[in-house]
């Protein structure tokens, strides 16, 4: 039976624990012999890393027990943390970065004892880092990214490719590590090595462009004795992201580009560039389709070559599809199956292609397309349904009108439950939600913190404003020097459309966003009386300060692109700020901050609330120690999401026992 009830007031099986449970999904997959190998989350453990293998026989185990936590902080967002070999006798080794103190280690499992360091401490600034490794057995190395700190200002740092030995003479001595690259370039990602061994080629890009603006493929040769000589250049450029590169079977180099405007899959043959940089040939005629995505992190990876020369490949509006292409004649088959969303973590073994999928109906799984018989099947870290799917959001994928006509794609998400609707007629109170980034997008996947408002009765939008990801580089620079402007209006727009049409309650809309979408969530407060009150989640507010050194390297310059130029146009950085804008805002807030966050820091959040205060403006502001960009502890996950469900019942006027009431200060 249906019971009718309010929106807002509807009870549900979903609480924050359970969100806080199934936070996070798995994250570099690997295979290492004939098993798969990833890490995944653990919120109840302190948010720490854990590393899987799943064996011949399909049982999941744990290698490394806690506190271990496999996780890199190369450029603070970081990237592929181990690898795995094994010699000639069957015996793994693995290679991984411990979190808590970024040391490389190597561990043998199943030989008992326990993991022992290869490289040093640094006392100097955030000290020494490693991501994206390769182990070499017969070399006796790992080759991998070094980011070592040379000063205790976040920039003061310098990146490259460095080999460090397995005999962990480098524990004690830095000058034990071999640096194989030098450091012309700000940013690197690890070495990939030709099949024959004899070249290595890498990315790299320099301030201030980020790596979805301009990157640059580079070659060496490797000598005999494992240096690099003939360093050059081989394709990309300043307006040209390379976003993933790999070594085929016969020599030729692939990656992916968006010279022409979309990231696609390209070739060419190092040996016939002549040192010169010159365009590969597209593998795939123009689809208007993405084959690549941000790197946000070192060592993503959108395609894999297979040992039959077809090349296994993400593609789509974001990485919606896996498909199997033919580089010769062109041809694209995608695998069949439910997902809409597939993570750029692929590996291979044999004619086997692992993934990391989800889709509306299940969060991320690891699935298996065997490319002999097509048939794709979910292989490990399955989705288990541990409520009635019933509660479960009912998306809707939509396009709607910006400002000057323009497309604004968003994925909604209606209030929906199996046991409870609304009066006939009432509008849905309605959360716009704004991703991070900002280049980045949201993916359309079972996400049990939307599940959580919905199955309560209140709405979510996630808007894929101007600035994101998915569709093309067009659509990826409407926020050029727009940030704070094309975000604000799109998000607007997909709110007063859904008002408009009676979805939506004009009265009851609310905004929120972490990160970069915590700042679009302040602008929106601070730019528009749209919204009755927002959740800002570990912002940037202050662009000035944010630009000035109060922020991590790798997005130090960022806003060069987004914003402009500081020198050019330090007015904007002025007027655009939330920070400076607070007393243009009337509606509550409730703000996230990690005390420990170097991304978006505490001090920034802390001059907000001052302004807010003096204003009188009704707000929360909630810390969490030992928390830094993103959340990852369970406690935290709770307190944040009962909060933020707090906020709403409080401004929306609706009555709610079952979170503890948020309190409102001035």
């Amino acid at each position: 039976m249906v019971t009718t009830a309010p929106y807002g007031t509807w009870p549900s099986p979903i609480d924050a624990r359970l969100v806080a449970a199934n936070d996070g999904r798995p994250e570099y997959l690997g295979v290492v012999g004939d098993e798969v190998w990833w890490t995944e989350p653990r919120p109840e453990e302190g948010g720490r890393r854990a590393l899987i293998r799943r064996g011949p026989e399909g049982a999941e185990e744990s290698v490394l027990p806690p506190p271990w936590n496999v996780r890199s902080r190369v450029i603070e967002y970081g990237g592929q943390p181990w690898a795995g070999a094994q010699d000639a006798h069957g015996a793994t080794l693995l290679v991984f970065v411990h979190f808590a103190d970024q040391r490389l280690y190597a561990y043998a499992p199943g030989e008992g004892g326990e993991p022992r360091p290869l490289t040093p401490l640094s006392a100097v600034g955030g000290g020494l880092r490693w991501a994206d490794p390769v182990v070499l057995p017969d070399r006796g190395e790992v080759w991998c990214v070094l980011e070592e700190f040379t000063g205790e200002g976040p920039s003061d740092v310098r990146r490259l490719i460095a080999a460090v030995p397995l005999d962990g003479s480098a524990a004690q001595d830095r000058t034990a590590v071999r640096e194989l690259s030098d450091d012309r370039h700000r940013f690197v990602t690890g070495p990939r090595l030709s099949p024959d061994g004899r070249r290595a080629a890498w990315i790299a890009w320099d301030h201030p462009r980020m790596p979805w603006d301009g990157t640059a493929v580079m070659h060496a040769d490797v000598t005999e004795d494992g240096g690099f000589t003939g360093i050059r250049q081989l394709v990309g450029g300043t307006d040209e992201s390379v976003a993933q590169i790999e070594w085929a079977a016969d020599g030729s180099l692939l990656y992916v580009s968006d010279a022409d405007g979309w990231w696609e899959l390209r070739r060419i043959r190092p040996g016939a560039a002549g040192g010169g940089s010159v365009p590969g040939a597209r593998l795939c005629s123009a689809r208007r389709e993405e084959f690549g995505g941000p790197l946000w992190k070192v060592g993503l990876r959108w395609f894999l070559p297979l040992a039959d020369g077809t090349i296994a490949t993400l593609h789509g509006h974001g990485a919606n599809c896996l498909g199997i292409l033919d580089p010769v004649g062109g041809e694209l088959v995608d695998a069949a199956g439910p997902w809409t969303e597939w993570a750029p973590s692929l590996a291979v073994h044999g004619s086997r292609v692992i993934g990391i999928a989800a889709s509306p109906r299940s969060a991320y799984e690891i699935v298996e397309l065997d490319t002999v018989t097509g048939r794709a099947r979910v292989i490990a870290a399955r989705h288990t349904d541990a409520l009635d799917p019933a509660y479960y959001p009912e998306p809707q994928m939509r396009t709607f009108t910006g400002p000057d006509g323009r497309d604004i794609h968003a994925h909604v998400h209606p209030p929906h439950s199996p046991t409870h609707a609304p009066p006939d007629g009432e509008p849905a109170p309605f959360v716009v939600w704004a991703h991070g980034g900002p280049t980045g997008h949201a993916p359309l996947v079972l996400d049990l913190e939307i599940a959580y408002f919905t199955s309560r009765g209140v709405g979510v939008a996630e808007v894929n404003y101007g600035g994101s990801t998915g569709y093309g580089r067009e659509y990826r620079e409407r926020l050029r020097e727009q940030w704070g402007v094309v975000d604000v209006e799109d998000c607007a727009a997909v709110a007063e459309a859904l008002a408009a049409e009676g979805t939506a309650d004009r009265s009851r809309l609310a905004i929120r966003g972490g990160s970069a979408g915590g700042w679009t969530t302040a602008a929106s407060l601070a730019g528009t009386d749209l919204y009755a009150c927002g959740t800002i989640t570990y912002p940037v507010l202050d662009l000035t300060s944010w630009a000035d050194g109060e922020t991590h390297d790798f997005e130090s310059q960022y806003l060069h692109s987004l914003v402009g130029p500081p020198d050019e146009v330090p007015g904007r950085y002025r007027e655009r700020s939330p920070v400076h804008q607070v007393d243009r805002i009337s509606a509550p807030f409730l703000l996230l901050q990690g005390l420990d966050d170097v991304i978006c820091p505490p001090a920034q959040a802390e001059r907000f609330l001052a302004e807010a205060t003096r204003c009188g403006i009704p707000h929360a502001y909630l810390t969490f120690e030992g928390e830094g960009h993103g959340f990852r502890r369970e406690d935290t996950i709770v307190r944040a999401v009962e909060a933020e469900l707090s906020l709403y019942a409080q401004v929306f006027g609706i009555e709610r026992t079952d979170v503890p009431a948020l309190e409102l200060g001035k």
